[in-house]
């Protein structure tokens, strides 16, 4: 039988599909990235002033608004647990992580204060206690990371001058920052082992003193090189060259914290590109949580949302 030469092109022209439809189906299809999980620290809805609005009802608030997690305070749950004539036991902690799962919320921050930039051995000692007490708090109450920094010098009269000077002031006469920076070491070295044991994550944030800029912050990391010793990358806290300094800490970051100024900055604003802070931590590939400080002076129940709205937009 003979096959005109309409039938080979046409075998020919079907053959050819089928070759490409196999080769599309060989494929693997690229799945789409998830999206960076919203939080929102408690220091939302309560900035060191007056009483400490109660934790339980930041938590109710924060799922009305649709965040996906929070991030804990230390300062404001010992302040609202005073304020409510309770004490911060184990009581306590298990009727907040149980509220927090009730209403569909992570519980994946614990900010926690502490400074070791001091002479005083027996002071960094009980700043060492008072960390590890934090470790064990976020333990219980299942937080895989708490926010530590390095201390500062405390030279200035109080934290409005600090600010007032963008976060700068003079060492203690007498002494050096390498050898701040070794008190700051050591006393992370001595916690190590309480972080790993309990699997919290020490974040350390770019808060003042010593680490103030991100090549304070990564000089500790990298003194120590462990994985319970990473970075809390903080969008407010850069005065200087803020892209590029969030571009050298984004590898070390283990969670992020986005300051808003709804209503003018309780001491200063910044105007943060977050598209521009989101495209740079997804050259990074950093995939946790955003962690909302809403540092501005308008009422949360209003500046909450908007500051909300701003992230998912920048980190959809």
């Amino acid at each position: 039988m003979q096959v005109s030469r309409r039938e080979l092109m046409s075998l020919a022209a079907v053959g050819l599909g089928s070759m490409a439809s196999l080769s599309r189906a060989d494929e693997t299809p690229q799945p789409a990235r998830r999206r960076n999980r919203i939080g929102v620290s408690t220091y939302s809805f309560w900035h060191f002033r007056g009483e400490a609005v109660p934790i339980e009802h930041c938590f109710e608030q924060a799922a009305e608004m649709g965040f996906d997690g929070v991030e804990i305070l230390h300062v404001h749950m010992e302040q609202a647990a005073k304020a409510a004539g309770t004490e911060v036991d184990r009581p306590l902690l298990r009727r907040l992580k149980r509220r927090a799962f009730s209403l569909g919320l992570d519980l994946m921050g614990f900010s926690t204060h502490q400074g070791f930039v001091t002479p005083d051995e027996a002071k960094r000692k009980q700043n060492v206690e008072h960390t590890a007490k934090c470790l064990e708090l976020a333990y219980e109450l299942g937080i895989p990371t708490i926010r530590v920094n390095t201390g500062r010098w405390g030279t200035s009269k109080n934290f409005d001058e600090l600010m007032a000077n963008k976060g700068i002031e003079p060492r203690l006469p007498g002494y050096t920052d390498e050898q701040g920076f070794d008190w700051v070491i050591r006393s992370f070295e001595a916690l190590l082992p309480k972080a790993e044991e309990l699997g919290v994550v020490m974040g350390l944030e770019n808060h003042w003193g010593l680490g103030r800029e991100a090549t304070g912050v990564i000089k500790v990391i990298d003194a120590l090189k462990s994985p319970w010793l990473q970075a809390t990358l903080d969008t407010g806290n850069f005065l200087e060259n803020m892209y590029e300094q969030m571009d050298a800490l984004a590898p070390r970051a283990i969670l992020v914290q986005a300051k808003t100024y709804f209503g003018g900055g309780e001491w200063y604003s910044l105007d943060v590109d977050y598209p521009r802070v989101a495209q740079i931590l997804q050259k990074h590939n950093y995939r946790g949580y955003i962690s909302l400080e809403m540092e501005g002076k308008e009422a949360p129940a209003t500046a909450v949302p908007k500051s909300l709205e701003l992230l998912r937009k920048a980190f959809g």
